[in-house]
């Protein structure tokens, strides 16, 4: 696992999961905020993993160039990001057009029928 991942599983842990992905959270939750599109998610998660790298690299003598490494900490922050992006953008289209839609769940909007 550590081969794969490029640094111990603790530090992928508190690195990539705990502090990277609370960076992914937020910037999902304040993108859609602010009504930006869902792809920067994407870009910006892209940005957080080289982060994430460079931190493993620099505080647990990680391997900063690991292929299969970023991409496991590009998919689970973009995961993360997309959370937080579908979480809010749920809730702000049920508060602000609350005579068109309604909640479906914690991810979905529905559109309300006609009376």
């Amino acid at each position: 696992m550590e081969a794969w991942l490029g640094t111990t599983w603790p530090a992928y842990l508190v690195i990539t999961l705990l502090l990277m992905g609370a960076a992914a959270y937020a910037t999902g939750r304040d993108l859609a905020e602010t009504w930006r599109p869902i792809w920067q998610v994407f870009m910006y998660c892209f940005l957080l993993s080289l982060a994430g790298r460079f931190l493993i690299y620099a505080l647990f003598q990680g391997e900063l160039l690991s292929g299969s490494g970023f991409i496991t900490d590009f998919t689970g922050l973009t995961a993360i990001g997309l959370a937080g992006f579908r979480i809010t953008w749920a809730r702000k289209m049920v508060s602000q057009y609350p005579w068109l839609y309604r909640r479906s769940g914690l991810w979905g909007v529905e559109k309300r029928q006609p009376d």
